[in-house]
C-alpha cells in the first residue's frame, strides 16, 4: 500500500515525508482494518513532523514509533475485522481521531479521564495513522460518521471538531439558559477548530467575538455569525464570559485575560504553545481560571459527532493528493490554506 512516512523529524520545508510502499496491515483481535478515503491535516501533524512533540519519553511516556505514518483525522470504510471484533462490518464508514488507545485501568481512565491515560497511544504518533491507504485500529476507538457529511467534510471534525468541542466544555461553554442569556465567548485564532466552535457556540445561544489578524478569517467569522471581529490587542465591546486560544502563541494569554470577565474561564486549545510571558497577578484575580486542553476522550468524539449532525456543522476543505502531504503541511505552516487541508488517499 502507498503511504507517506516520517523517518525522523525535520523542518517541513525539507520535505521530510516520503512516499513508500508498505505491507498491508492485518487487524489483530478486536481491531478493524480501514481502507482510508481521506485524512485531514492539522497543526499536531506539523508539530510531529518538525519534532516539536518529540519530548523525552514521548507523549504519555509511551515509546514513539519511528518511522511513522502521520495523520489522525481519518475517514475510511472497514474492509476487514479481526477476531472478536463485532462493532462494525465490512463496508461501514468510520473515523479515527487522535486518541488511538487507552489502558482502561490507570487512575485517570478509572475516573473518566482517559485523555490523561498514563499509557495512552495517539494516532500518527505511537501508531501508524491515515497518511496511508490502509490502517488498523481497535474497534472501540473508531466512530460511525453521520451520513450528513461526505468524507472530506467529515475529516476536520475528528480533530478540529473534537478538540474544539472539548475546549468549549472546559471553557464552561454549554447550552445557554434563560438566566445566562447571551453569554459571550471569545475565540483567539480562527483556524479549523475555531470555525467549528463558533457554529456550536452559536447553536447553544452564545454571542461569539473573534480575535484574528487575517482578513480572510475575519470575513469567514462574520459569515458564521461572529458579533464582532478584531485583533488580539483590540478591546472588544463587552467582556468575555469564556475564551479559547487556538493559536500556539503564549503572548495571547495575558491579552485574553485582560478582557475576560470576573469568574471567567480561559481554555488553551493547542497541544503546543510558545512560552507564556510574565504578567501581573491582577489579570488572574477575581477567580479567573486558565486551563489547558489535553487530548480528548471517546465521549468527546461521540458527543461532537452527534452535535455536528444536529446543527449540521459546515466545514470548508481544501483537498490534496496523498503524495502532496509535504506541500500541504508547508502551506499550513505559512497560513496559506484557505480552509481545512484534507488528503485524498483512495477513491
Amino acid at each position: 500500500m502507498r503511504a507517506m512516512v516520517l523517518d525522523q523529524a525535520r523542518p517541513v520545508d525539507e520535505n521530510p515525508l516520503r512516499l513508500v510502499e508498505l505491507p498491508m496491515p492485518e487487524p489483530g483481535p478486536g481491531q478493524v482494518r480501514l481502507r482510508v478515503h481521506v485524512c485531514g491535516i492539522c497543526h499536531t501533524d506539523l508539530h510531529t513532523v518538525e519534532g516539536e512533540l518529540d519530548i523525552p519519553g514521548g507523549l504519555s511516556g509511551m515509546p514513539r514509533l519511528r518511522p511513522v505514518v502521520p495523520g489522525h483525522q481519518v475517514i475510511g470504510t472497514v474492509d476487514r475485522v479481526g477476531s472478536g471484533a463485532t462493532r462494525y462490518r465490512p463496508g461501514d464508514r468510520v473515523g479515527v481521531p487522535w486518541l488511538y488507545a487507552s489502558c482502561g485501568t490507570c487512575r485517570y481512565c478509572r475516573r473518566g479521564q482517559e485523555n490523561l491515560c498514563e499509557s495512552a497511544r495517539f494516532t500518527g504518533y505511537h501508531a501508524h495513522g491515515g497518511y496511508a491507504e490502509y490502517m488498523v485500529v481497535d474497534e472501540a476507538f473508531a466512530y460511525p460518521i453521520p451520513p450528513a457529511f461526505d468524507d472530506a467534510e467529515a475529516a476536520p471534525l475528528l480533530c478540529a471538531g473534537i478538540i474544539g468541542y472539548r475546549a468549549l466544555r472546559l471553557a464552561q461553554v454549554g447550552p445557554a439558559g434563560r438566566a445566562d442569556a447571551s453569554p459571550v465567548l471569545g475565540l483567539y485564532g480562527f483556524g479549523a477548530a475555531a470555525h467549528i466552535c463558533i457554529q456550536i457556540a452559536r447553536h447553544w445561544g452564545w454571542e461569539v467575538l473573534v480575535f484574528t489578524r487575517s482578513q480572510h478569517h475575519r470575513d469567514l467569522a462574520r459569515t458564521l455569525g461572529a458579533a464582532w471581529v478584531g485583533g488580539a490587542e483590540d478591546t472588544p465591546p463587552t467582556l468575555l464570559d469564556s475564551a479559547i486560544i487556538f493559536a500556539p502563541a503564549g503572548w495571547l494569554v495575558p491579552q485574553a485575560l485582560r478582557v475576560l470577565d470576573k469568574g471567567g474561564t480561559l481554555a488553551l486549545g493547542g497541544i503546543h504553545m510558545s512560552d507564556i510571558p510574565s504578567m501581573p497577578y491582577a489579570l488572574l484575580y477575581h477567580e479567573r481560571t486558565v486551563r489547558s486542553v489535553a487530548n480528548s476522550t471517546r465521549q468527546d468524539a461521540e458527543e461532537l459527532l452527534r452535535v455536528a449532525a444536529e446543527i449540521p456543522i459546515q466545514t470548508t476543505v481544501q483537498t490534496f493528493a496523498l503524495e502532496a502531504a509535504n506541500r500541504a503541511l508547508q502551506m499550513l505552516k505559512r497560513s496559506e490554506l484557505a480552509a481545512s487541508g484534507v488528503l485524498e488517499v483512495t477513491r
